[in-house]
């Protein structure tokens, strides 16, 4: 594919991703009612300084902040008719700021899951999905996002909407989901499930893989399941930062510079190509890995018990793929 992440793939070992756009915002003052992509025409500057944060910290790629822009999620807040509004925003404003870079840097379009169960366990189509993606998608793509992207998804067949929606408005796209303490999605997708769903598609993504979760190690471990399943596409991973605590109004996780750093180095050892932060992982911590990724030789893959020894436990005793280890003391 002729698109700049396909591009840039092709040119370098990996790619660093940015991390979070929530926590980002929160601290910036963001009300936890207000949706984050309200700011895309609220707070323009701010949504501008966020995307300006990820670029100096080293990022190649960043997503917009667009995360919840889709016609379900925006109805709960009187907002449904601004999707098209607020999308274009977020990519207009974003790819403002790549073009300033002083190098490439890819503005992905970022698209999360629906916020509706879908059929037959619950009422939301795939037909509605794909229009909701793609009312969303082509937006995107007429602010300028160079590629879609589309994560913390928990079931296949709204993967398929998204990709589906991709494929009509022409667009490459990325795509990666949620796994929990037992190594499945909360609709009890297993890692090499997706790694079989993605390659069945008419229009495969640039790239797969697993965000958000429960932490770091956690989701390397997920990423253990993807490598094992044989699938050689472009791997994502993309893990949180530790865990949340407010401090003095302000949201801040538990994961360090430093394990994060450790975290991203893993993740080159074990073969991802795109390597980013999701909940809580801020500047800081994009800096590090960044330095981390730059500076320190890449090692063997790592088996299991170096990255409990290096970044912590695992919540739970499997990866849902017979990935089996014991917590540690």
């Amino acid at each position: 594919m002729n698109d700049a992440l396909s591009r840039m793939l092709a040119t370098r070992p990996h790619v660093l991703a940015d991390g979070a756009t929530g926590t980002a915002l929160f601290n910036m003052g963001l009300d936890p009612s207000t949706p984050a992509e309200i700011w895309n025409a609220t707070h323009p500057d701010r949504v501008a300084a966020h995307y300006r944060s990820a670029i100096a910290a080293g990022c190649d790629l960043f997503l917009t902040n667009s995360f919840g822009a889709n016609a379900s999620r925006l109805a709960l807040h009187g907002a449904v008719t601004r999707v098209t509004e607020l999308n274009r925003l977020a990519a207009t404003i974003a790819r403002t700021e790549a073009d300033r870079a002083d190098r490439p840097v890819v503005v992905a379009g970022s698209m999360g899951p629906i916020g509706e169960i879908m059929a037959p366990m619950g009422g939301l189509t795939r037909a509605r999905a794909t229009e909701m993606f793609h009312e969303q998608a082509l937006a995107l793509r007429d602010g300028g996002a160079d590629i879609l992207w589309v994560e913390t998804l928990a079931s296949l067949d709204e993967l398929r909407a998204a990709a589906a929606a991709a494929r009509q408005v022409g667009m490459a796209w990325c795509g990666s989901l949620s796994f929990d303490t037992a190594g499945r999605t909360i609709m009890g997708v297993t890692p090499a499930q997706l790694s079989a769903a993605v390659e069945a598609l008419p229009n495969p993504p640039v790239a797969y893989g697993a965000n958000c979760g429960v932490g770091a190690s956690d989701l390397l471990r997920t990423v253990a399941a993807l490598v094992a399943s044989g699938n050689e596409r472009p791997i994502i991973a993309k893990g949180n930062a530790g865990v949340p605590h407010l401090q003095e109004g302000h949201l801040h996780y538990d994961g360090t510079p430093e394990l994060m750093a450790d975290y991203a180095c893993l993740a080159r050892d074990m073969g991802v190509r795109i390597i980013g932060g999701c909940c809580g992982t801020m500047p800081d911590h994009l800096r590090a890995m960044r330095a981390a990724l730059d500076s320190r030789p890449r090692g063997p893959r790592p088996a299991l018990d170096l990255i409990t020894a290096r970044l912590g436990a695992f919540s739970g005793a499997t990866g849902g793929e017979g990935l089996t280890i014991g917590r540690r003391p």
